[in-house]
């Protein structure tokens, strides 16, 4: 079963899927989707649309670099079958690919690294700058106003009962 690549996207595309583009000098196009022949049609750059592989790499998006996408190439020599070579094979892709994951792993966290404060300064600066939007504007001047009151002594007049109103109009405080 051959795996091809798409041209525009890089992704991946299966025996029978996609759109096969030839042009008038036999060169071959290979589109993983309607999406990808489409943009070929308009002549957009790859490398200019964002969610191509050819701009994450050029942007610094993705780790294309390692050297573990070197067993990904494609080859166009053939083999004689050996069974010790394909097993030897077999094991040596799952040892490939456990290290690409955690390559990737790490490659994301270092391009992380930092975000998550400058995002938290960000929103904190955003916050101070739009709390009008948040609080009443008379807000603050009412909570003031209430901080004051509670924090004095009120004194209110109290008249003494009928029945004891001999007192000359005592008051109690």
């Amino acid at each position: 079963m051959r795996l091809e690549k798409c041209w525009f996207c890089s992704s991946t595309v299966y025996p029978g899927h996609g759109i096969c583009f030839v042009r008038n000098d036999s060169k071959f196009f290979r589109f993983c989707r309607s999406k990808c022949h489409k943009n070929f049609k308009m002549k957009r750059n790859p490398r200019k649309v964002k969610w191509t592989k050819a701009y994450r790499v050029l942007h610094g998006k993705d780790a294309s670099a390692d050297s573990v996408f070197q067993f990904e190439r494609k080859r166009n020599r053939p083999e004689r079958y050996d069974r010790n070579v394909t097993q030897s094979t077999l094991r040596a892709m799952k040892k490939v690919e456990e290290v690409r994951v955690r390559r990737a792993e790490r490659f994301y966290e270092n391009r992380m690294k930092g975000k998550e404060d400058e995002r938290r300064r960000a929103d904190k600066r955003e916050l101070e700058q739009q709390i009008h939007l948040i609080r009443a504007p008379g807000a603050k001047a009412t909570e003031a106003a209430a901080d004051k009151a509670g924090k004095e002594k009120l004194k209110v007049k109290v008249a003494k009962p009928a029945a004891a109103a001999s007192g000359a109009g005592e008051t109690y405080d």
